[in-house]
């Protein structure tokens, strides 16, 4: 399996509702340094997972939703905890419909999954793995 990262960040602003997540549920902010891995069995014609350009600028475009914002103030997230792994399974799944509409180029119809990973801190990270319709790749998710 091959496979290409690119990588960018976010700063947003949330809360969260249950005792689990203590002084975290009054809001507060947090930065995220974002990796989005592509992958596919085969190079394409052109020897290459993804153009690495497209997938940074469609990257930077998701990212560009959820940046600067208070996610407890974005409908898409309403009465959602906007943890680190539901904001990774969000990012992969926009990036998703992304490939199939085909912004990140006609070679990347070939992919057959994506990795999103959410670093925290240089300690800590979580990361959401899905499959790319067609594809028999365990891990798929929905968009």
């Amino acid at each position: 399996m091959f496979s290409v990262t690119v990588r960018d960040h976010i700063m947003i602003a949330h809360s969260f509702r249950g005792q689990v997540f203590g002084p975290a549920q009054r809001l507060h902010g947090a930065t995220f340094v974002v990796d989005a891995t592509f992958r596919r069995p085969d190079l394409d014609d052109d020897g290459i997972v993804v153009d690495i350009g497209l997938a940074t600028d469609q990257l930077k475009a998701v990212l560009g939703e959820l940046n600067y914002r208070n996610l407890d103030d974005e409908p898409a997230f309403a009465g959602v905890n906007t943890t680190t792994e539901v904001l990774a399974r969000t990012i992969a799944d926009r990036l998703a419909d992304r490939v199939r509409a085909g912004q990140l180029g006609v070679g990347a119809r070939g992919l057959t999954g994506i990795t999103v990973t959410l670093h925290e801190s240089h300690v800590a990270w979580a990361s959401y793995e899905r499959a790319l319709p067609g594809s028999t790749a365990a891990g798929e998710g929905t968009a």
